[in-house]
């Protein structure tokens, strides 16, 4: 307030001699050295402190009200989300509480089932990733950290932390895969033992890789024996290698907690008993729990008693349970089985009860163990409608119905000129009929064929390919290429042999690489009957699938596969039901499991887990399953993986043994996808397969049988997609063949074919080429399979290749799955072509150079020829 009453007068300006005499280090900016010069005098303050202005992105209210100046935006008709509307004071803070009290609850709900005198215990599996690993000692180290006394069986270990009131079952474990698996599968957490003196071998990154694929809870790591390690350094050099491996594979591990250290134990105990477990999706989806005893039955009629504490959902007696790898079972019914206290002298012992209260069983609602569907629940819509190749076929079948020769068509306009048919029957429901039809009755309309709808037209080759309009000729008139009655044809043995020194030059691995789909027909071999199954695609992509010509070819019970229409719907309304009806989570209970074979019941080992998992509805039933697999990229093997190779799989709680059909994934208009031969590494593709239906997705692991090492190799991961029975797998074969005779756009192709009817049988597929030209086969000439072909384009077809697109349809016996196969004629015109080129061009220059260099001689005034040389 001083400066507003009292107004200070400004001091005189100093002199620059009384501004030298100042010391210099108490100058502004001064270094303790003489100036160079002396500043001029300046009137603003050198004291004042220029603070950075305050730069807010969002203007405040006050702001906004001044840019506004009184007016009001029209609202009216602008549709806001919730976030976008402006809230008072009083509803954000409502909001901010709703969120927190929201928060609150769901971490109440996931760890209530682990409080109380009666909470179910934490699940922690022991690892050893190292051959020197000991899961036991580990255990031992940890629960000395906390002065408790247990005895570790080799079995499930249960012990009561006083200090954190809280329970942990210790699952430990040794170097065998399948263990480690199953116990990762239905553990809180996992406990993974590194050594200090050994490095993680080829099992132990199977392993850790493997737990990590099929989904993981929470990740602790240790290291056993850093204390052997005598140098300082060197501890630390250990421990910094050991956590430069595990955050290679999960780099959210900051710690390596060492078992020789009681401190580090103690803390690895709090976490273990105060941290909530992350969970698994698909696991939390469903209910699960891990056996704690199993009283396994005599004989098949009685029933299989398995004791533990429900997790996850509700366990509902109606669905089916996985019981490791022994398969899907009924539940007769569900016992409570709860623990009784008992206190002596402050130590409490835990024994089993004698009561059994019956907490569910189930009702008629119950799924059954059927597989497929019976016989006489099979669609209406398809009834009848098998068919198979018509005998009277004179040509290939290209995208549904299309078929270019005007012989056959003229041929069944003759045979069907005028039929007596239903009323509103339609000229493809005309075919179905047989000439001995009864004509009486009065819903009988005389129809002449071919008059009417004319959408069913036979469309042809001039239409083009691909959708694109026909390439017009260059110039008008009739064909510019001679004809070619009299050609001359090679006798057969000449023919054998060029065709002999054709197909050696093609057998070299880069050309298998670059033309996977190549078939090369014997010339015996007739090839309208090789491909009689194959048919013609305009586009893999876009053109129709027409199924009827594959219902002769499918197998029997095909049609008894699980449809599923819409699966987001149907799994929607099977993961709802999962949250109504059963016994709680965190119940101790024993399930009565019915009908477990024999040799179910003889693997049976105490030492090993043996995990129970809820399935959903349909989950048992069969269909053609669908996984996306992404095959490792291993720089030790780069094996590649071969289509119907035996490969063995785990999805969720299943693990089988199948022999998938692979093919490229993406999403196409008439869901028409290309098979594939081999995936190689650090590729993707689709696996498919007859299989139990998984709702969700589910990861997948895939591993191959070894004869060396570890009795599984992890080749790739996936994920679980939604099935499909009309998913089209396609096959695609192409047929090459050798350009003889080529004149602008016209070509003479030869070893595609080798007979002439052949060539009528294909006449109506399309042909391309490797480098972007389409055409078509023209006519066929001689006997010997050559034909002439137009392209829409100039030839460069020295250095080019030609194909020629159909597919087929196949199904896989041994699984029941159904594949479409596709073929194309790919490479016609590219090798002798090229050395023909090459012989043209350097016989050419050859000539050229030679004439030049002759005449320069001769018509050279000064040349003189040269004198022999003379001897005396």
């Amino acid at each position: 307030m001083e400066s507003y009453l009292f107004k200070a007068q400004r001091p005189a300006s100093p002199s620059p001699l009384a501004l030298a005499s100042l010391p210099f280090r108490f100058k502004a900016g001064g270094e303790g050295k003489m100036p160079v010069a002396v500043t001029p005098h300046s009137h603003r303050p050198t004291t004042k402190v220029a603070h950075k202005p305050f730069k807010s992105k969002a203007a405040s209210k006050h702001e906004l009200r001044d840019r506004a100046k009184g007016r009001v935006p029209n609202e009216r008709g602008q549709r806001k989300t919730p976030q976008q509307q402006v809230m008072s004071k009083l509803d954000r803070r409502n909001q901010a509480k709703q969120l927190r009290l929201s928060k609150h609850k769901e971490h109440v709900k996931e760890t209530s089932i682990f409080s109380g005198r009666d909470g179910a215990p934490r699940i922690v599996s022991v690892i050893p990733l190292c051959a020197d690993g000991d899961a036991k000692a580990a255990i031992h180290r940890l629960n000395d950290s906390l002065n408790i006394e247990a005895s570790i069986s080799d079995g499930s270990t249960r012990v009561s932390v006083d200090r954190f009131k809280q329970k942990i079952q210790y699952l430990p474990l040794t170097r065998e895969l399948g263990s480690c698996l199953d116990a990762a599968r239905v553990s809180d957490f996992v406990v993974v033992i590194l050594s200090a003196s050994e490095e993680v071998d080829a099992l132990g990154e199977l392993i850790l890789r493997s737990v990590e694929g099929q989904g993981l809870s929470t990740l602790f790591t240790v290291v056993q024996g850093i204390e052997n390690v005598e140098s300082a350094k060197q501890k630390h050099a250990v421990l910094g290698s050991l956590k430069s491996f595990i955050t290679h594979f999960h780099p959210e591990q900051d710690k390596v907690y060492s078992l020789d250290s009681r401190q580090e134990c103690s803390n690895l105990m709090r976490s273990l008993c105060s941290t909530t477990p992350k969970g698994v999706r698909w696991r939390d989806e469903r209910s699960w729990m891990l056996a704690d005893d199993v009283d396994v039955a005599r004989d098949d009629s009685d029933c299989t008693i398995i004791t533990g504490v429900v997790r996850g959902r509700a366990l509902n007696p109606d669905r089916l349970v996985q019981v490791g790898d022994w398969g899907a079972f009924r539940i007769r019914k569900i016992v409570a089985a709860p623990l009784q206290q008992h206190t002596k002298q402050g130590e409490a012992m835990v024994e089993d009860g004698d009561e059994e209260a019956v907490l569910a069983e189930p009702s008629g609602d119950q799924d059954d163990l059927e597989e497929l569907a019976p016989d006489d629940v099979l669609m209406d819509s398809h009834d009848g409608a098998e068919s198979s190749v018509a005998s009277t076929k004179k040509g290939v079948l290209l995208d549904d119905h299309h078929y270019f020769s005007d012989e056959v068509e003229e041929e069944a306009k003759r045979q069907m000129a005028k039929r007596r048919l239903p009323k509103g029957t339609s000229s493809y429901q005309a075919a179905w009929y047989l000439d001995d039809v009864s004509d009486s009755g009065s819903d009988l309309d005389d129809v002449e064929m071919g008059e009417g709808d004319r959408s069913d037209e036979v469309i042809g080759a001039e239409d083009g390919i691909e959708g694109y309009a026909a390439p017009e000729p260059t110039e008008a008139g009739p064909s510019e290429y001679p004809q070619s009655v009299n050609m001359e044809v090679p006798d057969e043995a000449d023919d054998a042999q060029q065709l002999a020194r054709y197909r050696a030059r093609k057998r070299d691995e880069t050309d298998d690489k670059e033309f996977p789909d190549e078939l090369e027909l014997h010339p015996n071999v007739v090839a309208r009957e090789r491909l009689a199954r194959y048919r013609g695609l305009k586009s893999v992509r876009t053109s129709p699938w027409q199924e009827d010509e594959d219902r002769a070819h499918e197998p029997t019970w095909w049609r008894r596969l699980l449809q599923i229409p819409d699966y987001q719907a149907s799994r929607s309304r099977a993961t709802r039901e999962a949250l109504v009806g059963g016994v709680a989570a965190g119940t101790r209970v024993r399930v009565y499991v019915e009908r477990v074979p024999a040799e179910a019941r003889a693997s049976w080992r105490p030492d090993r887990p043996l995990t129970v998992v809820g399935l959903l509805r349909h989950e048992h039933k069969k269909t053609a399953v669908n996984y996306l697999v992404n095959l490792s990229a291993d720089s030790d093997s780069d094996e590649s993986l071969k289509s119907k190779d035996e490969v063995i799989v785990q999805c969720g709680a299943r693990r089988m043994t199948i022999r998938p059909i692979l093919s490229q994934s993406g999403s196409t208009a008439n869901d028409v996808h290309k098979y594939c031969r081999f995936l190689h590494p650090g590729q993707s593709a689709i696996a498919t397969f007859v299989g139990p239906v998984t709702w969700g997705a589910v990861p997948v692991l895939f591993f191959r049988r070894t004869s060396s090492g570890p009795d599984l190799k992890l080749i790739g991961t996936g994920t679980a997609l939604p099935p499909s029975t009309c998913r089209v797998v396609a096959k695609r074969v192409i047929l090459t063949g050798h350009p003889f005779h080529i004149h602008k756009k016209m070509v003479t192709v030869r070893y595609m074919f080798f007979s002439r009817e052949d060539v009528e049988w294909f006449k109506a597929l399309p042909l391309w080429t490797r480098r972007g030209r389409s055409g078509f086969i023209k006519e066929a000439l001689g006997t010997h399979g050559y034909f002439k072909a137009t392209f829409d384009g100039r030839s460069t077809m020295g250095l080019d290749s030609t194909e020629l697109s159909k597919l087929i349809p196949l199904f896989d016996k041994s699984h029941g799955l159904q594949l479409i196969p596709r073929t194309n004629l790919n490479r016609i015109l590219f090798n002798l072509l090229f050395n023909l080129l090459f012989n043209l061009l350097f016989n050419l220059l050859f000539n050229l150079l030679f004439n030049l260099l002759f005449n320069r001689i001769l018509l050279n005034p000064f040349f003189t020829p040269p004198t022999p040389p003379t001897h005396p």
